[in-house]
């Protein structure tokens, strides 16, 4: 506990920290309960995303073996050309996270006559896949932003509640007795000093 001095002026300093920290302490207590809530919504979109993504894993098992033949798979990976991964921001809890909008892929035409009948459904698994991926990708990096902001809130909230606020409480508690005590002895001496006057009169 930090050194104080028993002085009118320090208490007020304490009342007034008291005061700010009373009336920060429910915002901050709103936004963890908020930040939870965003957490496990979070938590709940990247773990459907991982079980959509072992699906489209599953789904992709059944082109598989084409792509076993390496021509093949040199033909299909050049049908499928990423060209950007398109995201947005959004402010969460007072925190900008990005938010996934789509895969943008290269617009490659191919015969139909000429190709294989498995193209369009090896194009579309693949297709299926690396959105997945770009998305899971994005999401994990949501969930980590709101955890960590999360980790810091909590601390404050406990610092508040645990620490400065007490600390405040008890500060004020020992200034007031200290201060009943340095009065009770100024009355007492004073009493004192009267006495004496009036003796020596």
């Amino acid at each position: 506990m930090a050194k104080i001095k028993y002085t009118k002026t320090e208490q007020k300093h304490q009342q007034d920290a008291l005061k700010q920290f009373l009336r920060f302490l429910p915002t901050l207590q709103l936004k963890k309960q908020q930040l939870q809530q965003e957490v496990r919504q979070s938590l709940e979109k990247l773990t459907a995303n991982r079980q959509a993504r072992r699906a489209a894993l599953e789904n992709l098992a059944g082109v598989l073996i084409f792509f076993s033949v390496p021509e093949e798979a040199e033909r299909f990976t050049a049908l499928v050309r990423v060209e950007s991964i398109v995201t947005s921001v959004t402010n969460i809890a007072g925190i900008t996270i990005p938010v996934f909008e789509g895969v943008k892929f290269a617009p490659v035409r191919w015969d139909l006559l000429t190709t294989p009948w498995h193209t369009d459904d090896c194009v579309a698994a693949l297709k299926e896949s690396l959105s997945l991926r770009a998305e899971g990708k994005i999401l994990e990096r949501q969930y980590q932003l709101l955890l960590a902001e999360l980790t810091t809130t909590s601390q404050r909230v406990n610092l508040f509640e645990k620490v400065k606020i007490p600390e405040c409480r008890e500060n004020i508690r020992r200034i007031r007795i200290q201060l009943g005590d340095m009065e009770t002895s100024a009355v007492a001496r004073s009493k004192i000093a009267k006495k004496k006057s009036l003796a020596n009169q």
